[in-house]
């Protein structure tokens, strides 16, 4: 693993139990992205059968990824402070599980759009305190090998998800029959976090290193990484925007819009894992070239034609796996182990602030024109090299 590391810990789990928690969390994982991100592969489309116009569904989503993000601030201080670090995660997963196949009862859009902002609550309840435990798995096998390994589990269950709805609309052409299926991964999900629970009690109970209070900031480095990750996520609009944009303009049957959304996790996850190995190897560099390829996303998915939209797509599952992987793992490197958790919460409320500002900015430019939207979100993802270099200057000079 590269270089200096400020949130490494004095007592670990053995390198065989590190791997056994990242791979049973991995499990966690996967059938929770399997009954949530199967629902937000159509949640653009069933919003739209309800009424909502682009505006809405952006701005739902937007407002979900918002509160979804900012909420890790209040989770992940609260999780540094209480040290609850398994009660908080568990709160969160019951919380999120719940939401999704409770959208098979909406029957207007400000109902589904409740559970699907509620979904996000449960996210952000429990993300911070699972990446501080996952962090510290990390300190054994390296952070993005771990994190990699993660989403990359994470991520076949977001491809599943998908397919399976997938399958139910093409027999039944019902969303709520869909949302309803999901119930079968969420009770699963649920089983599984209760028995990591049990077989690893004390993994969010880290014996912190004693830091002098003067040391114990955010270093110049994680605040420019920050300002990087915020334009990414201003310029990273939603999947509801871009299968309401596939559904609108008649780019993908709609029975084959879960499809891509299935392959572009499938993409996600393989690049979590390669792109999480090179991250232990080469560090933040590796963030560049992803960050340039994945500006292209946009243009491709709004503006090309059936297989440009695939190909805009699977960027779209690389960007949003790096930052699921690559991206949660640099934050561990870059600030001190005691503020572990709170870094995670302020990192994904800056996060989630940028993405909804997007949301509704691109949400509005495509209503304007599709051209627009992808333009301004293509900028974004390019101006966000500028820091990122600044970012990796200031952590290598430190």
């Amino acid at each position: 693993m590269f270089g200096k590391d400020p949130a490494a810990a004095p007592r670990r789990l053995s390198s065989k139990a590190a791997l056994y928690f990242v791979l049973l969390f991995g499990a966690v994982s996967l059938f929770a992205d399997m009954t949530y991100e199967g629902a937000r592969s159509v949640t653009g489309p069933f919003l739209a059968t309800l009424g909502a116009s682009g505006l809405i569904v952006s701005s739902v989503a937007g407002l979900g990824e918002l509160l979804g993000y900012t909420l890790r601030l209040v989770s992940g201080r609260w999780a540094d402070h209480s040290k609850l670090y398994w009660p908080i995660t568990l709160a969160g997963y019951l919380v999120q599980m719940a939401a999704v196949p409770a959208l098979a009862l909406a029957g207007n859009w400000p109902l589904a759009a409740a559970f699907i902002v509620l979904e996000r609550i449960g996210k952000a309840t429990r993300n911070p305190p699972r990446d501080v435990m996952l962090a510290q798995a990390g300190t054994e096998m390296g952070r993005g090998w771990a994190f990699g390994i993660n989403e990359a589990l994470d991520q076949f269950g977001a491809f599943v998800g998908p397919l399976a709805v997938a399958v139910v609309l093409a027999k039944q052409g019902s969303y709520q029959a869909a949302f309803a299926l999901l119930a079968i991964p969420a009770v699963i999900t649920l089983i599984l976090v209760f028995i990591a629970r049990s077989v690893f009690p004390d993994a969010g109970q880290i014996a912190h290193r004693s830091t002098p209070q003067s040391t114990a900031t955010y270093s110049a480095a994680f605040w420019w990484y920050l300002a990087a990750a915020a334009l990414v996520g201003f310029g990273f609009a939603d999947f509801s925007l871009v299968a309401y944009h596939f559904s609108k303009a008649h780019v993908v049957a709609a029975s084959l819009i879960p499809v891509f959304y299935a392959l572009a996790m499938a993409a996600g996850g393989i690049g979590a894992l390669i792109f999480g190995k090179l991250f232990d190897r080469i560090g933040l560099v590796v963030l560049a070239p992803v960050t340039l390829i994945v500006a292209a996303y946009a243009p491709l998915a709004f503006l090309g034609g059936s297989s440009l939209a695939l190909a805009g797509t699977l960027l779209w599952g690389v960007g949003l796996g790096a930052h699921e992987s690559v991206m949660q793992a640099a934050v561990a490197h870059l600030v001190p182990h005691e503020k572990l958790g709170s870094a995670y919460g302020l990192f994904g409320a800056a996060f989630g602030v940028a993405w909804f500002a997007g949301s509704v900015v691109l949400g509005a430019a495509y209503d304007a024109s599709p051209a627009i939207a992808a333009l301004l979100a293509a900028i974004a993802e390019l101006l966000a090299l500028a820091p990122l270099a600044v970012a990796i200057r200031c952590f290598n000079a430190a």
